[in-house]
């Protein structure tokens, strides 16, 4: 007797009174019978059905058999009670051809040859005929060719297909391509409701939020006797507080005065504006008081002192959008280093080179990462605090050579490319905090407990000292958020505090907030809504964490950290002038979890 027996090893000591034993694997097996029933369907030998394309009347002859192992819906024709189970002709609505003829011939060798210009007609009729493994290759095919010129049309076919994978990629590609995909045709071919639906995304990459306002009028005027009844609703999807009051004035208010409901989000605007921060709770929360994770920009956390208290001498920048910090190499070999951003490019002022004080200024384009020697300053100058005012830099402070404290403040102008002196302060200051707020420039505290602060009047030349903090505090984390200084952390009789103190310019108080870790030489800046604090010094060492406040619900929350701790960094915003990469394309694994080729 001989046996075929592709699914179990029999044992070698078995009676060898049972006959020769034919052992095939799997494999090889399925493979012999999947090439015998192709010979047998492409000779027209046994098939015992003919499909018919309902489109264009194409025949296709198979297997009952075979298409009922490769697909539910065959199986659920031929082995249940319909009426295509008896019969030997079965027509299929809405099948192209040749699709058809592809996909059958695909049950047979378990392969198909995709080409741009037939795998979407191969995708909906897969979908139709419930060839999983097809279905989720043509995405993968499909996902693999997105372009601004068709991840629209992409993401309709998902979405009307139910293709969940591939409508999440390519929403995703336009929505990071979305300054492109906006001039294509395509995009003007959406409906009110696609359109709502795409403006609405929290994901969506846009410089500024005026750039999606211009975008939704766009569509708007490419149409406008049939679609300036959409505007209310398409205006509720743009962040109106987020646009500037003057853009509000000139642009927005124009195309409001027709219909109460846009007058209405208008009020709500201009009335979220005129609150301060803390009262803005009063006002509903919706999507739109919160900023679009790309228009918060970035963070760059720049210089500081390392574990060592060895100069760090690299750039660490902070993407809200992935939620992480990736890590710039820069060659500067100075620790104390004054920083600052003017015209999208980094200031590096002075420092200390382990032998001596610097007058340098170095100036680095972040968009080229090219760097240049500007004009030194009069003055060398390290712990020296930096404040961009009226299109001017201004250095303040700091320490010179031989460790004296400086009170003088010299001026660069950019357009005369030359440094000049400007009246000192009142007070002489190391590590002072500097802010800018409204046409006034803000020293505050300074390395030695100094709790003072004064302003400086451009149009004066001339510094007046304004209300102290309230905690005498040196080297604290200076920064300014919606019309107010917030200062953090700093020291008191040789000890680092946790407090975090506001100052209003309009009735020259301090007032005390919600308070952080303690910890001296804060990094600090504003991200959309949110103070960050990065860094800083405790009793023992420096930290690498990163904490951010809401100014409305008076909390602290923790961010990602950073890779090496720091020490009195330089922390900005900046817009998304060098953007985060784009996570990979990852193929869908097919139920067997094999990756389609």
């Amino acid at each position: 007797m001989s046996s075929v027996n592709g699914n179990q090893e029999e044992s070698p000591t078995r009676d060898s009174t049972a006959g020769a034993i034919l052992d095939s694997s799997v494999g090889s097996h399925a493979d012999t019978l999947l090439k015998r029933m192709q010979h047998f369907v492409d000779n027209q030998q046994l098939c015992d059905v003919v499909l018919i394309a309902g489109i264009d009347g194409k025949r296709v002859s198979a297997h009952r058999l075979v298409l009922s192992a490769s697909s539910e819906y065959f199986l659920a024709m031929f082995a249940g009670s319909l009426r295509e189970s008896k019969e030997h002709e079965v027509t299929l609505g809405e099948v192209h051809g040749d699709a058809l003829q592809l996909l059958v011939q695909h049950c047979y060798t378990g392969s198909i040859e995709l080409h741009k210009d037939t795998v979407e007609t191969l995708l909906t009729t897969a979908k139709m005929l419930q060839l999983t493994s097809v279905v989720t290759t043509c995405c993968n095919f499909l996902a693999r060719q997105l372009h601004a010129s068709n991840c629209l049309g992409f993401a309709f076919l998902a979405e009307q297909y139910s293709c969940t994978e591939l409508l999440r990629v390519a929403q995703a590609y336009t929505c990071q391509h979305f300054m492109k995909v906006c001039h294509d045709q395509e995009f003007f071919q959406l409906n009110a409701n696609q359109l709502g639906k795409l403006l609405s995304s929290d994901e969506l990459r846009v410089p500024t939020e005026e750039d999606v306002f211009h975008t939704m009028m766009s569509w708007v005027r490419h149409d406008a006797p049939t679609r300036e009844q959409h505007i209310p609703k398409l205006l509720a999807k743009v962040r109106l507080p987020h646009l500037p009051p003057s853009f509000l004035v000139d642009h927005v208010e124009n195309v409001c005065s027709a219909s109460n409901e846009c007058q209405q989000l208008l009020l709500e605007t201009f009335k979220w504006h005129s609150l301060p921060p803390e009262r803005r709770s009063l006002i509903a929360a919706t999507e739109r008081t919160k900023p679009r994770k790309y228009i918060l920009g970035v963070l760059l956390a720049v210089g500081g002192l390392d574990s060592s208290l060895n100069g760090v001498n690299a750039i660490e920048s902070y993407c809200p959008y992935l939620k992480k910090w990736t890590t710039w190499k820069l060659k500067f070999n100075c620790i104390d280093v004054g920083a600052a951003i003017m015209n999208n490019k980094l200031i590096l002022l002075g420092g200390y080179n382990g032998r001596q004080t610097l007058n340098s200024v170095v100036s680095l384009d972040l968009n080229t990462m090219a760097s240049v020697l500007l004009n030194p300053m009069r003055t060398a100058r390290c712990k020296v605090g930096v404040g961009v005012l009226d299109g001017h830099l201004y250095a303040v402070g700091g320490t010179s050579n031989y460790n004296s404290i400086l009170s003088t403040v010299e001026r660069w102008d950019p357009i005369a490319r030359t440094w000049s002196d400007v009246s000192p302060m009142c007070t002489e200051r190391s590590s002072p905090g500097v802010a800018v707020l409204g046409l006034r420039l803000y020293a505050i505290g300074g390395s030695f407990d100094t709790p003072s602060m004064e302003s400086y009047d451009p149009q004066t030349n001339k510094w007046s000292l304004r209300a102290p903090m309230n905690r005498c505090k040196g080297e604290v984390g200076v920064t300014v958020a919606n019309g107010f200084v917030y200062a953090l952390g700093g020291l008191r009789d040789g000890d680092p505090l946790k407090t975090v103190e506001r100052y209003d310019p309009t009735t020259d108080t301090w007032s005390l907030i919600c308070s952080l870790v303690d910890r001296i030489g804060i990094g600090c800046a504003l991200l959309g809504d949110r103070l960050i604090a990065v860094g800083g010094f405790d009793r023992t060492s420096p930290h690498n964490n990163v904490e951010e406040y809401d100014l409305v619900r008076n909390v602290w929350n923790k961010l990602a950290p950073m890779s090496v701790p720091r020490y009195r960094p330089h922390v900005f915003n900046i817009p998304n002038i060098i953007p985060p990469p784009p996570a990979p394309y990852t193929p869908v694994a097919d139920k067997d979890g094999s990756k389609p080729a």
